[in-house]
């Protein structure tokens, strides 16, 4: 099979499409033929070496979804050709066939396509433990979320609008600001607007937003702190540098600060997460967005993509 695999830590170019030996399954697991492949900001930061150290050479990525191709002993819940998403797997994503345990995927449901499957773990799973279980989101809060219109925040937009609070989602283009409506938030706002932040003030009556999701805490979090209402809560999911911030702010207002890793997720909390997903797709109101698409053999230009301001939707790999 073909696959991209990283033998040193650097920029994109270390991205190295590569022949490897078809998976094979052994107990408990099963191979998957993955027909697209999701990229996210944090396949980026491990790239990098941003994340530590970690053995190599080594092939990237956590999401895609396919259908499995083989399957191993003792394994009775699961056929070929039957449909799945990834939450995982033992020789990464970026390839055409992956090796799964059977806790390592998820049914997709037939409505949902094999590009949206590639859009659903990380991001989905990521908006919904910020907000649900790190930013205990509750009905008629008002949300803010930065990037409203990337991956993440599509899932958060989509989760919020389902679960009854008003949303505040922000994007930096035109074209953003409208798929940012077009998902459910209540209201958008261009983040580079130099006003933006006096639009939050006023549309949540002077109080600020009950709970704030923030994808880039180097650029965001003091001004969040100085959003942020009374008691309020901030969700750290993304960041990129180092800033200096003013402790104050949240000490009068006692307000939380809250970082956040998907890759901490106790089990029976990843497990409630799955659940939630399958339901939602189910129900019909989790619908991913698919932005740009790239062949397996540009991983290296879908890494630069993600990192692009104004990304929207979720970059997937195809793999031929």
């Amino acid at each position: 099979m073909r696959a991209i695999q990283v033998s040193q830590f650097g920029g994109p170019e270390v991205l190295r499409l590569v022949d490897l030996a078809d998976p094979q399954p052994g107990p408990g697991q099963v191979v998957v033929q993955l027909h697209a492949i999701g990229v996210n900001p944090v396949d980026t930061y491990i790239r990098s070496g941003a994340y530590g150290d970690r053995p190599m050479p080594y092939t990237p990525g956590t999401d895609a979804a396919g259908e499995i191709l083989r399957v191993g002993e003792d394994v009775k819940d699961w056929k070929v050709g039957d449909r799945c998403y990834l939450t995982g797997s033992q020789t990464g994503s970026y390839a055409q066939q992956a090796l799964c345990l059977t806790s390592q995927i998820q049914r997709l449901p037939a409505k949902i396509t094999y590009q949206q499957g590639a859009a659903l773990y990380v991001p989905y799973s990521t908006a919904y433990r910020a907000l649900f279980q790190r930013g205990q989101a509750r009905p008629g809060q008002w949300l803010l979320i930065h990037g409203a219109s990337g991956g993440v925040g599509v899932a958060a937009t989509q989760w919020a609008r389902a679960h009854g609070l008003r949303i505040l989602g922000t994007a930096g283009t035109e074209e953003g600001l409208k798929a940012v409506l077009e998902q459910g938030a209540h209201h958008a706002l261009n983040h580079r607007s130099e006003n933006y932040r006096q639009q939050v003030a006023e549309l949540t009556g002077g109080n600020g937003p009950d709970l704030i999701v923030e994808m880039l805490a180097n650029v965001n979090l003091q001004h969040d702190l100085d959003m942020v209402a009374k008691y309020g809560t901030i969700v750290v999911i993304g960041n990129r540098g180092t800033l200096e911030v003013n402790p104050r702010g949240a000490m009068s207002k006692e307000a939380d600060i809250r970082g956040m890793s998907l890759f901490n997720t106790p089990p029976a909390e990843m497990a409630q997460i799955q659940a939630a997903i399958v339901a939602g797709l189910e129900a019909g109101f989790l619908n991913p967005v698919v932005g740009r698409e790239f062949p397996l053999e540009e991983a290296a230009a879908a890494h630069k993509a993600v990192l692009e301001p104004g990304a929207m939707g979720k970059i997937v790999l195809v793999p031929n």
